[in-house]
């Protein structure tokens, strides 16, 4: 089967596939096997087309051209095919999650839940294959669109609110920031392709660069650069495996994914440095990576805590983009895999919790690690990846953004990065601390009581990846460097 059918399906599959989940509906064995079936097939599609990629293959499917230089059009590189990997792998894990979290809390609109997942990862396929900006923002927006009804999912007066705000700032950020960003772009180029060492240089001034970057950097709410990520937090309302979805595997992956991909495709790393046009977002990805820690820290609801907790994680990201150095770049586009597997793994743990305790406060947990030990154990792991500590896939991306702060001469970014591991110590080990050393409200409960197997397992099998990230993490990034090549031989 030739590359350019593999890309086809690997949108057609999840897409169509949402339809037969809607059919079995009323059947809720039958619903959630076709899910898992749809989330493995496109796992596997995604894994052949991989192989050609990673082994030198630059497939590129046009569906559509609106006008000369605007098309409906696929092209897959190594950057796009990596999150296409975190994205369809974490999604198996996810549809197991989801079926023991949704049933053991008798969830209403489940079959609507599964729908929208899948019309999700869709549309995040969509996002990673993106040939030029235009595909991009036709599925960018999809993918607004369609987890609006999971944030929603419980149908009362919070969760309403909370998706409306979500709703309100990514599609505000999108048609006031990103679309004009877009079709400037187009006006200066006569182009929105994404080319190896990007399409500015030359067109643009290092006053229209910083401007535009600027448009491009907030505009992509989805990367939830402060002070643009309210929407995160309000989000929070959702079910767990929403969250999870939001916070690993589709949504605001595809956001600091988009940005990283403008900076490397659009702008040219090289362009950037020559112009000095993204030093004031170094500062900018810091703050937020600092502040949302420090807010972080005065959460004491679970899943609040975790959701300020990946802004300043996506902080790293952008921060690693700005920097524009390969080894900032390399170090960033690696963050959204590692971060990817340690937060999810938090999430699912968050909800295990909650399906077996019915505990949200972070007070409440108190003596819960000897009720729910392998649950506990997962935290404990996963708040290692996240913050950076070795033998986990963590500790590789932060070497690598540290490394390239020190090659792009900005040394705070070193004390940047070092504070916010402390920060990260400060909001997630107190956690597993009081949950294995303080005795609980019910002190003659020891029963082990875990969250159904079909939430355990899952949990338990993402935070293995966190270990088996860190031995791989060479071979990611001896694939993304080729990537971050620049073909015109300028710095980047």
């Amino acid at each position: 089967m030739s590359p350019e059918v593999l890309i086809l399906l690997a949108l057609g599959v999840p897409a169509l596939g949402s339809g037969l989940i809607a059919l079995f509906g009323p059947l809720p064995n039958r619903r959630e096997s076709v899910t898992f079936v749809l989330a493995a097939a496109l796992f596997v599609i995604v894994l052949f087309l991989s192989i050609s990629v990673f082994g030198g293959a630059r497939p590129e499917v046009t569906l559509i051209e609106i006008m000369p230089g605007m098309a409906v059009a696929f092209a897959v590189e190594p950057l796009g095919m990596l999150f296409a990997l975190v994205a369809s792998s974490l999604w198996i894990v996810n549809s197991a999650y989801s079926v023991g979290y949704m049933r053991g809390n008798d969830e209403p609109r489940q079959t609507v839940f599964y729908v929208c997942f899948a019309v999700a990862l869709a549309s995040t396929m969509g996002i990673a294959f993106a040939g030029n900006l235009f595909t991009l923002f036709i599925f960018y927006e999809v993918l607004t669109l369609s987890t609006y009804p999971l944030v929603a999912h419980h149908g009362d007066a919070e969760a309403r609110r909370g998706a409306r705000t979500y709703l309100v700032i990514l599609l505000g950020t999108s048609i006031v920031l990103l679309l004009p960003a877009i079709i400037w772009t187009w006006t200066l180029t006569g182009t929105l392709d994404f080319v190896p060492g990007g399409i500015l240089a030359g067109h643009a001034s290092p006053l229209i660069t910083t401007i535009l970057l600027g448009l491009f950097a907030f505009g992509v709410g989805k990367a939830a650069l402060m002070p643009f990520h309210r929407w995160l937090p309000s989000a929070m309302v959702a079910p767990t495996p929403v969250s999870a979805l939001l916070h690993a595997v589709a949504v605001v992956k595809a956001g600091v994914f988009t940005v990283l991909k403008i900076v490397v495709y659009i702008f040219g790393p090289g362009h950037l440095q020559s112009t000095g046009a993204s030093e004031w977002l170094v500062y900018v990805a810091a703050f937020s990576v600092l502040a949302a820690s420090i807010v972080a820290l005065t959460q004491n609801n679970l899943k609040a805590r975790l959701a300020y907790s990946t802004v300043s994680q996506l902080g790293y990201v952008v921060l690693g983009a700005a920097l524009a150095t390969p080894l900032a770049l390399v170090g960033a586009a690696m963050h959204i895999v590692m971060h990817a597997a340690g937060k999810i793994t938090l999430f699912f743990c968050a909800g295990a919790i909650y399906t077996a305790q019915h505990k949200k406060e972070i007070p409440e947990l108190d003596g819960i690690g000897r009720l729910m030990p392998l649950t506990m154990a997962a935290f404990f792991i996963g708040a290692l990846s996240v913050t950076g500590l070795p033998p986990f896939g963590g500790a590789w991306s932060k070497l690598y953004l540290a490394l390239g702060g020190l090659e792009a001469g900005h040394w705070f970014v070193v004390a940047v990065l070092m504070l916010s591991s402390l920060l990260n110590v400060a909001y997630l080990l107190p956690i597993v601390g009081r949950a294995f050393f303080r005795p609980g409200a019910e002190p003659q409960a020891t029963e082990v009581k875990e969250a159904p197997g079909f939430c355990v397992v899952p949990l338990c099998i993402t935070a293995a990846l966190c270990f088996v990230l860190f031995f791989f993490a060479s071979d990611i990034a001896d694939a993304l460097s080729e990537a971050f090549a620049d073909p015109k031989g300028r710095t980047g």
